[in-house]
């Protein structure tokens, strides 16, 4: 079933694989990110509109990629794009602050709720930021994060990101496994300076703070987790950690470089709990690079010549700047946002209906405009059951019979989950669910050849 799979794809995708040889001979793998390796090939692609997306082959596909979630409002969306066309002509860079700066500031500070904002381009810039802050802030050097939770290609958070289960220790007391380990990508003393705590588990996180709690600059997290596909926060869990931080007196960061484009203000909104810190990005630039760091006046105000270092040549570009405006006041709404939202909801309720229909052991989980699918029994809440529970061979044929079909049902790698923009419409998931349907059928009961989970960043 697998060699069948995979071979259907190479034929429908002849032109990209032949294209991403001659890449590969450039750079490794053939791709500019570790996310975009897939075997046999990635699909290269040449344009996209709306909801759907096209390759070299000409072949047109439904998205739910969508950037990797940076695409809410839609690829090429012809209202932020006629916008962005018109202030092309001013210019792309200036290395000056505009009056969208101020403009762009106060829309961010007003819709999240907080006093003062710093631009980026990148999540990674703004966790940086971030961290930074938190360490001015307390004058303490070490971090608490979370297995499996992502923030950005830094060494200083690349610790406990997918480890390698052989070396991640105890499952109630992870060891701060460096990425890239055995290499020294990481060093060993940045490494020690990172705890990490299992997700979702109240007692074992209580039980590392007690230990590390008065050495902690910041805990940080991502209040969805989706680097293992989508695994919410427990409401309770999260209203801890904000005690927690009050208790030890450290720093509360949310990391919603994913779920500031999920909800009107961020998952702070959705948790009823409010962080000290939180970093924004992705979907909130409309398909620009753009990211902010936003917290209270007291704490941004370290920021500055001879305190804490920040800044950067397409800070603040106008390009991105405006981008972020429109898409923040006229298209990622209240109300463009709930529609996302039914969408999503209408998606997972077709996933469920053919699982059971089919009698697969598979699950979705769905939250706002994200969701998966696992091929799993059983419930995921923590990086090690995404690693053991989940059958994912099975994964990788769904994934190659849907794209061969025409539909990208997510990001293709095993740890992400679909987007849900506001250029979808009710037609896209029909179509889905009929081509879903399909593919099920198929891979029902099939052997497939196992695969291994292996480090993306």
């Amino acid at each position: 079933m697998t060699e069948a799979y995979r071979e259907a794809y190479s034929k429908k995708t002849a032109k990209s694989r032949e294209l991403w040889l001659k890449l590969a001979s450039l750079t490794p793998y053939g791709v500019h990110s570790n996310w975009r390796i897939f075997d046999p090939h990635p699909i290269m692609v040449s344009r996209a509109r709306g909801s759907r997306i096209w390759d070299v082959d000409g072949n047109e596909y439904i998205d739910f990629n969508m950037g990797f979630g940076a695409l809410v409002v839609g690829h090429a969306n012809p209202v932020l794009l006629e916008k962005v066309k018109q202030k092309l002509d001013d210019g792309t860079v200036y290395g000056h602050e505009t009056e969208l700066s101020y403009k762009l500031s106060e829309v961010l500070t007003r819709r999240y709720g907080y006093d003062m904002v710093r631009f980026s381009n990148t999540g990674a810039e703004a966790t940086l930021l971030a961290i930074r802050l938190a360490r001015a802030v307390t004058g303490r050097s070490k971090l608490l994060k979370f297995e499996g939770h992502y923030h950005g290609s830094h060494e200083l958070l690349m610790v406990g990101v997918k480890p390698d289960l052989k070396h991640a220790g105890h499952p109630k007391k992870p060891r701060s496994v460096p990425t890239g380990y055995p290499y020294n990508v990481v060093p060993r003393e940045l490494a020690e300076n990172v705890i990490v705590a299992p997700w979702n588990d109240a007692e074992a996180t209580e039980d590392i703070m007690r230990i590390h709690g008065n050495e902690i600059a910041a805990i940080i997290l991502e209040p969805v987790a989706m680097n293992m596909g989508v695994v919410p926060g427990k409401k309770d869990f999260v209203v801890l950690l904000r005690k927690l931080a009050n208790e030890y007196n450290c720093l509360l960061i949310f990391d919603e470089v994913k779920t500031s484009g999920m909800w009107y203000r961020g998952a702070q909104d959705y948790f009823g709990v409010k962080a000290d810190i939180i970093t924004v990005a992705k979907a909130i630039g409309g398909g620009f690079p753009f990211s902010a760091v936003l917290t209270s006046k007291d704490i941004l105000g370290l920021v500055g010549p001879r305190k804490v270092p920040h800044g950067g040549t397409f800070n603040a570009n106008p390009l991105s700047v405006y981008a972020a405006y429109v898409t923040l006041t006229e298209l990622l709404t209240e109300s463009n946002l709930s529609y996302t939202h039914k969408l999503s909801e209408e998606l997972a309720k077709g996933y469920r209906d053919l699982i059971q229909d089919k009698g697969l052991e598979a699950h979705v989980v769905q939250i706002a405009n994200k969701g998966t699918i696992y091929f799993a029994k059983e419930e995921i809440n923590t990086w090690r059951d995404f690693v053991i529970k989940i059958n994912w061979g099975l994964w990788y044929v769904w994934t190659l019979g849907m794209v061969t079909k025409g539909i990208i049902p997510q990001p293709m790698a095993v740890d992400e989950q679909w987007t849900v923009s506001i250029m979808h419409t009710k037609e896209d998931l029909q179509k889905t669910m009929e081509t879903a349907d399909g593919i099920l059928s198929e891979i029902k009961g099939k052997l497939v050849e196992s695969i291994a989970i292996e480090e993306a960043i």
